[in-house]
């Protein structure tokens, strides 16, 4: 059976809710990665991998542990790539599949709005988690795990 793996320093609450409550429903096991301590129910299914506070720790915890066929939930691009790369399936707490087929595309978009805002660009930041939001990541984390689990 896959695992699923939550990179969890930047995850939305309202998206660690519906990872556990799906992680429990289907008795998928769930890592919540962080550099810090996720607060989590008791449980069988979930469990926390607090890493250690340097650069990237979580993030290369997590490839250092990935299986092919796994799920990583992350919405940061160069660790979906490294992800993808280790054929782990790839979605975003918006619900949003990270493949070959988008994630180059997406971290080249990254990267210019970076060199945006060097210069001095005012780009704004990530719209905030909507009601939408939440709706489109619970169906796609059901549909994934309806598959897979």
């Amino acid at each position: 059976m896959p695992s699923l793996w939550v990179d969890a320093d930047a995850c939305p609450r309202v998206a660690r809710d519906i990872i556990v409550r799906a992680a429990e429903r289907t008795g998928t096991p769930t890592w919540f990665v962080a550099n810090h301590q996720v607060p989590l129910p008791a449980s069988r299914w979930v469990k926390p991998l607090a890493v250690s506070h340097g650069f990237d720790a979580a993030d290369h915890e997590i490839v250092a542990r990935l299986e092919e066929g796994d799920l990583l939930i992350t919405s940061d691009l160069p660790l979906a790539m490294e992800a993808i790369d280790k054929g782990a399936q790839v979605m975003t707490t918006r619900g949003e599949s990270l493949d070959r087929s988008n994630i180059r595309a997406r971290v080249q978009m990254r990267d210019f709005m970076e060199t945006l805002r060097a210069s001095g660009e005012h780009t704004g930041g990530p719209k905030g988690y909507s009601d939408g939001d939440r709706r489109e990541f619970a169906n796609a984390l059901d549909r994934w795990l309806a598959r897979n689990a």
